[in-house]
């Protein structure tokens, strides 16, 4: 039976049918859709340890592949369990909303789409299925049709088309250079490519790290989330983030092991999103935001190992177990904690922390969930789920810094790496903390009688629903070794690792140090920073404030200026400018060239970047220097570079010069001698400026 195809296609003809069935009976779609996630998790479970392939050839332009085997049976499984348990859940969180019809038929085709992600075994077929999960989960965040649920959705839609587009011209690069943009045949490519893959890679990354919400294009998450239905927000932080994780491994795993440029410059965006993720949570007063504020630092800490993951290569098989099991912690949590949000906001229609602040006394089912969820992403052991996952990506960063140190070149930069790692933990227990205690401890100044004769927050189903996906947690934290290694094991062979033979032990001492100084510093932090800091005394008691600063909002005073107002009318007035020019050698050869210069540069911009972080942060030490191009470019590269020194010393001490003269002769020489290369490239670039230009193009014509 075609358990495979099935499992891709079913839920989107299903769409179409409970779109229809609702227009008649809203009982009998309520039924359909909680089938429909049943049946597409027992399709997904029909497809565990099995390696099963379907191809649609010839189907729009290259064909859909699709490839079941150790980790994508996994995932899919995760990702059905969570549509199935959210569907059951729906019904009783949507009993007053308007516009169910529309929710579940997107809904459905959302979850098909993102399992032909996940399930998909080439860069197209990825990015086909990537393209429509992103615009069919567009109307979740769109939902409550609010001015700041439209708002968030063209925030979340703009991020999407970009990230999509910029993925587009890498694929299309990648193609060319490669020949191939299936897994495995991209990896047997690589092992023969000479071409230089930065610019390429780099262009693909940035749509699946704008969908995982990395740093700097997190700024859809904690927005979208606090808009979007709560069964939404569960699914858009466990699992739409995670299929921006899945083309970040592709890229780790398939394309860039081993190379340290890339590796390095993936940790440096990885500690950044861990670490600002958490203190954007700490600040945060809205129950919802500080969740998706969550997430975005736990994808900081996912991305985190599969960073080390390239820089171990061929050792990176711990980073890779790490991975695959944070990833399936963060689904299963944000499942659970999403939910019991969901069960706030369904009685309270508030998620600010001084309007929901003591609800959930006296509600023991709600109480449980919340708990378990918060021990999990707090990584407390031995309950705490987390515990297990983080412990090993905390032991990927130990291993290569013995690695270096064992070769003579400093470790500082992770030393550094591995603070904010614990920092980053132990703000988690903080603002998680603070949530526990806001919502189960305090009392309400005013509706506390209000709240505890509430009685049931929530249907039996839903808390039947929330309860089972809570106590998963403990199970996976007291039982990592029968339970999630295996899992691991099956699934390492898709980053490109080896399978571990040696048994992990997870509740190691040294693991154990690093979970108790993540505890201590959330413990310090939660004391005297949220307390004291974010606390106030208002008509006599404390209240919950937010003092993040709003000038730091990436979108309202970067993205937002930058791509409405500047560039439209700066590009405008160029097209004019340009447009009252009559016909000559500067419209013609000049402007054109400039034009293609300038994409050429920016384009090149992450591999100077890279260069850049090579020669300086991440700089090894060298016994000699070797010799770089052939004698002629070697000899004058040294002659110019001597110079250049002397210069830095005398007339250029305050703004030297950086560019090493060997590698910019020996590049030119080689442009000089690969003409036909070159050609290439211009066309590649020339294609990458069309896109440019019709999407500023686009942009200009929208804004007047």
């Amino acid at each position: 039976m075609p358990f495979l195809p099935l499992a891709v296609f079913f839920p989107m003809a299903m769409a179409f049918v409970c779109f229809l069935t609702g227009r008649k009976s809203k009982i009998w779609r309520d039924i359909l859709v909680g089938a429909t996630g049943v049946l597409t998790f027992v399709l997904c479970l029909c497809t565990w340890n099995k390696s099963l392939s379907f191809s649609l050839e010839g189907a729009l332009g290259l064909g859909i592949h699709l490839k079941a085997d150790g980790f994508r049976s996994l995932y899919g499984l995760v990702a059905a369990f969570m549509w199935m348990m959210t569907g059951l859940f729906s019904p009783d969180y949507f009993a007053h909303y308007h516009n169910r019809n529309r929710y579940y038929f997107f809904n459905l085709l959302t979850l098909s789409a993102t399992l032909g992600v996940i399930f998909s075994d080439d860069l197209y077929t990825t990015f086909i299925f990537f393209e429509i999960m992103s615009l069919t989960s567009y109307t979740w965040v769109a939902q409550e049709e609010t001015p700041g649920a439209m708002r968030a959705a063209g925030t979340y839609l703009a991020v999407a088309v970009i990230g999509g587009l910029t993925t587009l011209m890498g694929l299309f690069l990648l193609q060319h250079h490669l020949g191939t943009l299936s897994f495995d045949g991209m990896q047997k490519a690589m092992a023969s490519c000479d071409n230089n893959l930065t610019a390429a890679t780099w262009l693909t990354v940035v749509g699946f790290a704008a969908k995982a919400g990395l740093f700097p294009l997190h700024i859809w998450l904690p927005k979208a989330h606090p808009v979007a239905p709560a069964p939404a927000s569960a699914l858009l932080s466990g699992i739409l983030t995670k299929s921006g994780i899945f083309g970040l491994i592709v890229i780790c795993g398939r394309l860039m092991p081993g190379n340290t440029s890339f590796g390095h410059v993936l940790l440096v965006l990885a500690a950044i999103t861990m670490f600002l993720g958490a203190v954007l949570a700490l600040f945060s007063v809205d129950l919802k935001r500080t969740l998706a504020c969550s997430s975005m630092s736990q994808i900081g800490f996912i991305t985190v190992g599969l960073a080390m993951m390239v820089l171990l290569h061929e050792e990176g098989s711990l980073a890779a177990y790490g991975t695959v099991m944070h990833m399936v912690n963060h689904s299963l949590i944000k499942l659970t904690l999403f939910m019991a949000a969901g069960v706030v906001y369904k009685n309270l229609h508030q998620l600010n922390l001084n309007d929901i602040r003591g609800f959930g006394r006296k509600k023991p089912a709600l109480h449980i969930a919340f708990l378990l969820g918060a021990l999990s992403l707090g990584c407390i052991p031995p309950l705490g789920s987390g515990y297990a996952s983080k412990s090993l990506l905390h032991e990927a960063i130990l291993e290569y810094m013995h690695h270096l140190e064992g070769h003579g070149i400093s470790a500082l930069p992770f030393r550094i790496v591995e603070i904010f790692f614990l920092i980053s933990g132990g703000l988690t227990i903080a603002y998680m903390t603070k949530l526990y205690v806001c919502i189960f401890w305090e009392k309400h100044p005013y509706r506390q009688k209000e709240f505890d004769a509430m009685g049931h927050s929530m249907k039996k189903t839903s808390c039947a629903v929330l309860l089972i996906s809570a106590c998963i947690l403990p199970i996976l934290g007291l039982l990592p070794g029968p339970l999630f290694t295996p899992l691991a094991r099956q699934s390492v062979s898709f980053f490109g690792q080896e399978v571990l033979h040696h048994e992990i032990h997870y509740f190691s001492l040294e693991n154990l140090k690093g979970a108790a100084w993540s505890i201590l510093i959330g413990a310090v932090v939660y004391l005297f920073i949220v307390r004291k800091l974010l606390m106030k005394k208002e008509k006599g008691m404390l209240v919950y404030v937010n003092r993040w600063p709003a000038f730091l909002d990436l979108e309202e005073k970067v993205y937002r200026p930058l791509l409405l107002r500047f560039l439209p009318r700066f590009f405008g007035s160029i097209t004019q400018f340009i447009a009252r020019i009559p016909e000559s050698f500067a419209m013609v050869k000049v402007v054109p060239g400039m034009i293609v210069g300038l994409v050429r540069f920016l384009g090149e911009m992450p591999e100077k970047g890279i260069l850049f972080l090579k020669d300086s942060v991440f700089k090894k030490r060298q016994k000699h220097t070797p010799r770089v191009g052939n004698r002629f470019t070697w000899a004058l590269g040294t002659a110019i570079n001597r110079i250049a020194a002397a210069l830095n010393a005398t007339l250029l001490r305050h703004k030297p010069m950086r560019t090493d003269f060997e590698y910019v002769l020996d590049a030119s020489w080689r442009e000089l001698t690969q003409g036909t290369h070159r050609i290439t490239a211009s066309m590649s670039f020339g294609l990458l400026l069309m896109c440019i230009g019709l999407f500023i193009t686009c942009l200009y014509l929208l804004w007047h």
